[in-house]
C-alpha cells in the first residue's frame, strides 16, 4: 500500500446556511491564492454551516483571511492521508491508531474513483502526538 501521511492544520469558519456561502469563502480563498488539501461542510444548528478549510500555508491562510475579514477558529491538528485506494487500506490506518490505544473522534475518507483516495483523521489533541507516532509521521 502506498500512501503519504502528513500531519495538517485546519481552521473553521460559520456561515449563513444560504445558497452561495461556501462558494464565497472558496472563490475568495483562491483569488488570494490559498491552495487547500481539503474542505468540509457541515450543518451546525438549523441556520448556520461550519466550514472546514485546510490549507496548504497555514501562514498564508491566515495572512489572507485576517486581510479579507475573515474570522478563523484554529489552526487545530488532523492527520491527513493519500494514496493507493486498496482494499483494507483504511482498516490497517485505524488498526494502528487503535493499538496506540487512541480514540479516532471523527474521519472522513473519500476514493477519487481512478484508484487513489483521500482521508482525514481527528484525535483529541491530547492523543494528536501518540497518533502522529503510530503513524510515523
Amino acid at each position: 500500500m502506498a500512501f503519504k501521511i502528513r500531519r495538517v492544520e485546519y481552521f473553521h469558519t460559520t456561515v449563513v446556511d444560504q445558497p452561495g456561502e461556501a462558494y464565497k469563502v472558496l472563490s475568495a480563498l483562491a483569488s488570494l491564492g490559498v491552495n487547500l488539501l481539503a474542505f468540509t461542510a457541515v450543518p451546525v444548528g438549523p441556520d448556520s454551516t461550519q466550514l472546514t478549510l485546510f490549507p496548504e500555508d497555514r501562514a498564508k491562510m491566515v495572512n489572507e483571511a485576517k486581510k479579507a475579514g475573515m474570522a478563523l477558529d484554529g489552526p487545530h491538528r488532523a492527520i491527513l492521508l493519500q494514496g493507493d485506494d486498496e482494499l483494507g487500506v483504511l482498516a490497517s490506518v485505524h488498526e494502528r491508531i487503535y493499538r496506540a490505544h487512541v480514540n479516532v473522534f471523527a474521519s472522513t475518507a473519500v476514493a477519487d474513483g481512478y484508484g487513489k483516495y483521500g482521508h482525514i483523521i481527528y484525535v483529541r489533541p491530547e492523543d494528536y502526538e501518540r497518533a502522529a507516532k503510530a503513524l510515523e509521521v
